[in-house]
């Protein structure tokens, strides 16, 4: 059960996939949670509805992070709402493939703008609110080493997520923060059937050690370690969530 006291977990692109399996975890470990979104409102009420049966405590937010302005924005308005902010999971990003014949300034532009520079202006604007024992999980990608074909400016983008990692781990753990990312491997989600056909799929279970693709929640509970005071010695970390995927 959550209480005023709890932490308040920002989560966003909180409304499906791996962002919505974490919003549920923290928010059965005891968080209170903000849910940021887009614009799919239905599926958002949908997780925080669920949070709400639980006994839990979560509200909906609504911003699109590739905007300059919606960092602080959103940060102001969970503040507004929770009074703080003790984990930030910057979950929220784009995933495109395509071939390099087919790269343009506005698909990188597109890309770095989410994946990038929403993340570090988010970050920017949370960390003033954040108490000693705060913690950012960055949600990062396989595909950051793997590096698949077509996948150029995707993997170029949670690249840089690994590299912001562990510079600001550095420059906030004087501060009592610790900043780690997490590297998904082939997860099950909408974001993964809309670039990958099942023959696709199957082939990056058979490479993995488990012998299947991800789910949401492999994800999730990671996340929440790494939220947790449990994990208070573990900061500037780059962990493979990925089933052995080799």
């Amino acid at each position: 059960m959550t209480n005023d006291n709890s932490k308040v977990a920002l989560v966003t692109g909180g409304s499906r996939g791996i962002g919505a399996a974490i919003a549920l975890r923290l928010a059965s470990d005891g968080a209170r949670v903000a849910v940021a979104y887009v614009s799919d409102l239905s599926a958002v009420e949908s997780i925080v509805d669920q949070v709400r049966a639980a006994g839990g405590i979560a509200a909906a937010f609504q911003s699109d992070l590739s905007d300059s302005d919606s960092p602080e924005k959103l940060t102001r308005q969970v503040v507004q709402r929770f009074g703080r902010i003790d984990i930030l999971v910057n979950n929220a990003g784009m995933a495109e493939f395509v071939p390099l014949a087919s790269v343009t300034a506005d698909h990188i532009d597109r890309l770095f703008a989410l994946n990038v520079r929403g993340l570090l202006l988010l970050s920017k604007s949370v960390v003033p609110h954040m108490a000693p024992g705060g913690t950012i999980v960055n949600i990062g990608s396989g595909a950051a080493k793997a590096t698949p074909p077509g996948a150029s400016v995707y993997a170029a983008t949670k690249a840089a997520v690994a590299a912001i990692t562990g510079s600001l781990a550095a420059e906030l753990g004087a501060a009592g923060i610790t900043v780690n990312t997490v590297d998904p491997g082939v997860t099950d989600t909408d974001m993964l059937r809309s670039v990958f056909n099942e023959d696709m799929r199957a082939g990056f279970a058979s490479r993995t050690a488990l012998g299947r693709v991800g789910i949401p929640d492999d994800i999730a509970r990671v996340v929440a370690f790494l939220a947790s005071d449990d994990a208070r010695w573990v900061t500037g970390q780059v962990i493979g969530v990925n089933g052995g995927f080799k």
